[in-house]
């Protein structure tokens, strides 16, 4: 692995746009290790071990073993691993996604999501081949060597990108630009759990006006932006409550929400219970699965 796009046990990765040798390139990150991309290339990113922090234009994110997440060209994300994360990314010139989608009617969009043990290994499989054959091209990055990797990406985007028809507009060209945009203000809004986001904000993320972009909001994610948001702030206290030790009160703030009884209203009828019995449910099932992982050693007669 060259060392210039690997960061390892805490060394730092710098890619510029401005840089004329680095077109496309293939990152990574592992044990401590950070990446930063000032430049104004489309990411992509795979965690396949251990867990990240990243840290972009639409937010911050933490991601998990399985989470890929997905940034446009201004984002300028910087990523950082844990003590024992392994993450994967792909830097992309709008060159490279405009060559994809002429060859393979596909295309990569903005956003977050999950993917198969098996579909994280061919990831990985096809992102190693792709940097190998880089490195023996004479000229430049070779757009075939990428096109394995980018259609495997496209593959696990399937389930999204298989709303594109729901957007407006006469166009192909013009749907995917309107997916596109609305994909952004999700990852925005994924984002900022921390905070309740205005319209306006979003509004002005993709470039529409708040009317027009509630109406399609709520057309293609089947939910207005105002309620995605309450969810993922309720999905995000929820994963707080099980992987941190945070007092109720201090989960309440960190998802927005000005005081704890508007949260506990929240959360009951989300989730059908308390925020400390779900705590407590969620820490005895945890608790449960270790035991039943656990050997069973037989004694000696």
């Amino acid at each position: 692995m060259e060392q210039a796009l690997w960061a390892d046990r805490g060394q730092l990765v710098q890619l510029d746009a401005q840089d004329p040798a680095i077109q496309a390139s293939c990152v990574g990150v592992s044990r401590l290790g950070s990446a930063q991309l000032s430049g104004s290339h489309f990411s992509i990113w795979v965690q396949l071990r251990g867990s990240s922090w990243v840290e972009a234009k639409e937010g911050k994110f933490r991601l998990k073993r399985g989470d890929w997440i997905a940034f446009e060209r201004d984002s300028k994300p910087v990523l950082q691993a844990d003590r024992y994360g392994v993450c994967i990314g792909l830097n992309l010139t709008a060159d490279a996604i405009k060559a994809m989608a002429r060859l393979a009617d596909a295309s990569l969009y903005a956003g977050r999501g999950r993917m198969s043990r098996h579909d994280a290994r061919i990831a990985l499989r096809l992102w190693r081949q792709a940097h190998t054959r880089n490195g023996e091209a004479d000229l430049g990055f070779d757009f075939n060597a990428l096109r394995p990797i980018l259609l495997h990406l496209a593959g696990v985007q399937r389930e999204l990108t298989a709303r594109i028809q729901r957007c407006p507009g006469r166009s192909r060209s013009r749907k995917r630009q309107v997916f596109g945009r609305l994909q952004r203000a999700r990852l925005y809004l994924e984002g900022n759990c921390d905070r309740v986001v205005r319209i306006s904000e979003l509004a002005e993320l993709t470039s529409f006006s708040s009317w027009y972009f509630s109406k399609t909001f709520h057309s293609l994610y089947e939910e207005s932006p105002q309620a995605a948001s309450a969810r993922m702030r309720l999905e995000h206290a929820a994963d707080l409550l099980k992987s941190t030790s945070m007092m109720v009160g201090e989960v309440a703030a960190a998802s927005g929400f000005d005081n704890c009884c508007s949260f506990a209203r929240a959360f009951r009828a989300r989730f059908g219970t308390s925020a400390t019995r779900y705590r407590s449910a969620a820490a005895n099932a945890k608790l449960e699965a270790v035991r039943a992982a656990a050997p069973v050693h037989k004694l000696a007669a």
